[in-house]
């Protein structure tokens, strides 16, 4: 586990953002920033990290804290992520998941201190139609071009973040409601947020740079079928409303391309694939 480091990171008060400051705090000194002014002081107040209020699209903002905290190690975690949120206005989810990394690589690659740069992607860039996809896609290849100690780690959904599928069904449940489904065929790949962070600062240390690093998910779950197993391990006898496929949303997601497939090496709980020519 990683110890005895300054850790800057990005979108700390998310739901990624704040299970990787509760893993490295008590190890590493932590500096986290976030938009979220709520938010941000909340983990403050529980994990005793130092960092500040602000976003990552300003430069002066980055440049500040660079140069006042010299990260070795970043976690960059801010993002957009919604879906549907992000059909409706794409130049948010530009400005901040591409304009705002970029920002990120820029001032990351100005400092000697650095040793590890780990961008949080999601199984939406493969393949995607949506903006939210393809926007984390081009911050992948932002990311994984800027070679030595730059890496992405892929992963799917997250159980339990913040508006997550899960939190949607409990909210559901406790005011005696259906739960919603988008499509019978809808189908997605789950992990807890425990075992995605601990995984996400694993594959930080084993990646040397330039890699994607995709966790491995094990099986994709029907959606429905995971509603109505829930309902039945609750012994709620509630029923499952079909509402149909949301603007962005495809039926399935994958974890890798093709093409990324026949170059992935497993190590670990990973599938590492080295940047192609």
């Amino acid at each position: 586990m990683t110890k005895n480091k300054r850790i800057l990171i990005t979108g700390v008060a998310g739901s990624i953002g704040s299970e990787l400051a509760r893993q490295l705090c008590k190890n590493n000194k932590v500096f986290g920033i976030d938009l979220n002014e709520s938010g941000f002081f909340d983990i403050q107040q529980e994990t005793g990290i130092f960092g500040r209020v602000g976003n990552i699209t300003d430069e002066k903002t980055c440049f500040d804290i660079f140069s006042d905290f010299k990260p070795q190690i970043v976690y960059h975690a801010a993002a957009y992520k919604h879906v549907p949120l992000m059909e409706r206005y794409p130049i948010e989810a530009i400005q901040t998941n591409v304009m705002g990394t970029w920002n990120v690589i820029k001032e990351a690659k100005n400092w000697e201190c650095l040793e590890k740069f780990v961008f949080i992607s999601t199984d939406k860039a493969v393949q995607s139609t949506s903006i939210m996809g393809a926007t984390k896609r081009l911050g992948e290849i932002l990311v994984k071009n800027q070679g030595k100690r730059f890496v992405v780690v892929r992963f799917g959904n997250v159980l339990g973040s913040r508006g997550s599928l899960m939190q949607i069904w409990q909210k559901q449940m406790d005011e005696g409601k259906k739960l919603t489904v988008t499509d019978e065929k809808m189908e997605r790949y789950f992990m807890t947020i425990q075992d995605a962070c601990y995984l996400v600062i694993r594959a930080g240390e084993i990646g040397g740079g330039g890699e994607i690093i995709c966790l491995d998910m094990g099986k994709k779950y029907n959606v429905q079928e995971l509603a109505l197993d829930i309902l039945n391990k609750c012994g709620k006898s509630g029923e499952i409303e079909i509402i149909g496929k949301r603007p962005g949303e495809t039926f399935t997601e994958e974890i890798m391309f093709e093409e990324e497939k026949t170059r992935a090496e497993k190590i670990e709980d990973f599938y590492i694939i080295k940047n192609g020519i």
